[in-house]
């Protein structure tokens, strides 16, 4: 019977790895008013053949879903769990027995996640007193448990925790005020044969740096090439991964497995975040690590997680108010462009969210007969601030509307985002209810689906209203 078991199991991962870039991965985050239910997640990740899943936390309920399908998942720790799990062995050995042991009989769990990007200079020191105890406990109680050897613990860190200045690859090592501490990491990654999780974002080169080569961001040749020593980079995947390779060597853990826990481009928010750009980001990619020959300096199979399966409304928009729209799918789960997950250019739709449920179709638009306007700054200031008006900025899908359109998207918004409730298509009478869908050619006017049934926490950042103040100034 066991024997049986294992067979069902291992039939189970052919199925959703076949036809597709070898170890592919996604991320799939739940900041949202209304999160798709895991079990839908789940089908569509078998729908479209991806096999690993990377989450950002480990809540039990949404666990258990994965059982049996064969999909390798990697839990996720968040940072303000640090403290508690570097404090307290006890209360680390308490979260892998609640979190990993519980499931592994039918959820097949690689990887944990301690932290996400803890080290990110915007943190400014937070958790490097709270991360790596963290790791050694986490690790540690998987060990203890006796699935040390299936299960390993590792750090996602954003690319900036290494640096090459204007060197090149070679001349990259871990940043100065964290070297140390990230010599220690790596050396008890190497020590656990745990690997390194990079998170590497061409587009927020692009995005932070206007001088930035736009082709050196893909993957087409057409950007002028870097030459560093006898090598020549023609994209910055290859160069950003290879400055990597040079810190590890400079750290004494060169055979220290590299995996990239987050790549993707954003389709919304900003003038470079498109659909034709994210499609020609994620085709120059696919058919990259299609050839498994890697970086001049990582050649061979690199493990990689795009960021991210749905976008998220309720992410913190202090980066940019592209964070919302990183999703290869729309908030319902539906797929924005045509792409081919096995990177041979044969391009279609992927298989959408099934069984979705979504409120009745109606939207919540400015009422045109309103003629005094004075109220209308602080109302769409209020609707913008608790949902999500990303989609109105410049350079954005819904940025030609008109004013009553730009009226009514806020509103709207906020709307669907509170659950088509009633009162929240009121603000103090400039609103009403309609059947007419609100869309337009180039926006869409969403319709809000039936939630999982958790509500997450609005999460603000503190340029959330920032992009506010263009469309204010019509009024």
């Amino acid at each position: 019977m066991a024997r049986a078991m294992v067979l069902i199991w291992a039939f189970s991962v052919l199925l959703v790895s076949t036809n597709l870039v070898h170890g592919l991965g996604v991320n799939w985050g739940t900041q949202m008013a209304q999160n798709l239910h895991p079990s839908v997640v789940v089908q569509m990740l078998k729908d479209n053949k991806i096999g690993k899943v990377k989450l950002f936390d480990s809540d039990n309920w949404t666990v258990k879903y994965f059982a049996g399908s064969g999909i390798e998942v990697m839990l996720g720790i968040p940072n303000n769990q640090l403290s508690m799990l570097s404090d307290d062995y006890g209360r680390a050995k308490d979260w892998v027995k609640h979190n990993v042991t519980k499931h592994l009989k039918d959820v097949n769990i690689k990887y944990v996640a301690v932290g996400n990007e803890p080290f990110l200079k915007a943190y400014n020191g937070s958790h490097l007193k709270t991360t790596f105890p963290a790791l050694q406990n986490i690790q540690k109680a998987l060990n203890e448990a006796g699935v040390g050897d299936k299960v390993k613990a590792t750090i996602p860190q954003n690319a900036d925790v290494y640096d090459s200045g204007t060197g090149g690859p070679s001349a990259g090592d871990f940043r100065k005020d964290i070297r140390d501490l990230m010599v220690q990491i790596v050396r008890f990654f190497n020590a656990n044969n745990a690997p390194f999780l990079v998170n590497i974002y061409p587009f927020l080169s692009l995005y932070q740096n206007p001088d930035f080569p736009v082709e050196f961001a893909f993957f087409d040749g057409g950007a002028k090439p870097v030459q560093d020593k006898n090598i020549q980079y023609m994209n910055m995947f290859d160069a950003n991964l290879d400055t990597l390779v040079w810190s590890l060597k400079k750290s004494w853990a060169p055979n220290v497995e590299v995996m990239v826990g987050e790549i993707g481009w954003p389709t919304d928010g900003n003038k470079n975040a498109n659909v034709k750009m994210a499609k020609k980001f994620y085709d120059g990619l696919l058919r990259k690590l299609a050839t498994n020959k890697g970086t001049p300096l990582h050649p061979g199979y690199i493990e990689v997680y795009l960021f991210s399966l749905t976008d998220e409304n309720q992410k913190s928009v202090a980066p940019g108010n592209f964070e919302r729209h990183w999703g290869i799918f729309r908030y319902d789960g539906q797929p924005k462009f045509p792409m081919d997950f096995g990177g041979k250019g044969n391009d279609k739709m992927p298989i959408g969210a099934k069984n979705v449920q979504y409120l009745p179709a109606q939207w919540c638009v400015f009422n045109k007969d309103i003629k005094n306007m004075s109220l209308v700054a602080n109302n769409i200031q209020y609707a913008c601030s608790q949902s999500d008006c990303t989609s109105l900025n410049y350079g954005s899908t819904c940025n030609n509307l008109d004013k009553a359109g730009n009226i009514s998207y806020a509103f709207n918004m906020y709307f669907q985002m509170q659950n088509q409730d009633v009162e929240a298509c009121n603000f103090q009478g400039l609103a009403k209810i309609v059947k007419q869908n609100a869309s337009t050619s180039d926006c869409l006017f969403p319709i809000a689906i039936m939630s999982d049934g958790r509500r997450l926490n609005m999460v603000t950042g503190v340029s959330a209203l920032a992009g506010l103040l263009t469309l204010l100034a019509l009024f």
